[in-house]
């Protein structure tokens, strides 16, 4: 119980109020988002159809050299932002080495809040951790493409699936849903990546203040809301 108290008396209560909205905002849009796509399709929903509906086309090619530069081109990006992502970590490691200086050129911005380096500190520890869950995102994502590809290559060429009549339709049908959600699983983890970007722009507002961090936390909540669920680009996938 000492302990607690401590830990507590670490941040006043409206950094702690703030850096619970945080998680509370970032974990229970996550769950909305995963719940909601079940009674109205989000952008990501609406592609994990189109997944299917490619690696149904597969079965049907006799050379998937197609298939395979299209795997290995969505795996680039889960890369890209794998390897930045280290470079990010690294600059707040060296940030957070010469934390002294650079709380008080912080304090030189205007409308930032005045803190202690220990708060300071707490801050830059919570981009990190943003950004180490980002990476194991991104780098499962590389992953499940690899499984992905895989199993295009390891497909039965067209003419076994045509030569089994009705037996041959439900394995197609069985392999397409199957290699589409491996792959639709490696789009939804790079989702969690590329979400965890949004909301560390909203995990810098708390370097103002913690009502500016609240706010940065809605706003970019509302603004993925809006390009998963209120999008054209989802209107033109389910038109």
């Amino acid at each position: 119980m000492t302990t607690l108290l401590k830990v507590l008396e670490l941040l006043p209560w409206t950094d702690w109020a703030a850096l619970l909205a945080f998680f509370v905002g970032w974990t229970g849009y996550a769950w909305f988002a995963r719940d909601r796509s079940h009674t109205r399709p989000s952008v990501l929903a609406s592609t994990n159809r189109v997944r299917r509906q490619w690696m149904l086309q597969t079965t049907y090619r006799e050379v998937r050299v197609l298939d395979g530069v299209v795997i290995q081109n969505l795996s680039t990006s889960p890369s890209f932002f794998a390897s930045t992502t280290i470079l990010i970590i690294g600059g707040l490691l060296a940030v957070l080495s010469t934390s002294d200086k650079a709380s008080e050129l912080v304090r030189e911005i205007p409308f930032a809040a005045r803190t202690t380096v220990l708060i300071f500190e707490l801050k830059l520890v919570l981009l990190m951790v943003i950004f180490v869950y980002a990476f194991f995102r991104f780098t499962w994502s590389m992953r499940q493409y690899t499984f992905g590809a895989l199993m295009i290559a390891a497909a039965p060429e067209a003419k076994q699936f045509d030569a089994q009549g009705a037996e041959g339709e439900a394995r197609r049908q069985a392999f397409a849903a199957k290699a589409g959600r491996v792959v639709g699983l490696a789009a939804e983890t790079f989702n969690d990546g590329l979400r965890s970007y949004y909301l560390s722009f909203a995990a810098v507002g708390w370097f103002f203040s913690p009502l500016v961090f609240v706010l940065a936390t809605a706003g970019v909540i509302y603004i993925l809301y809006q390009r998963e669920f209120g999008s054209e680009v989802l209107e033109a996938l389910n038109s």
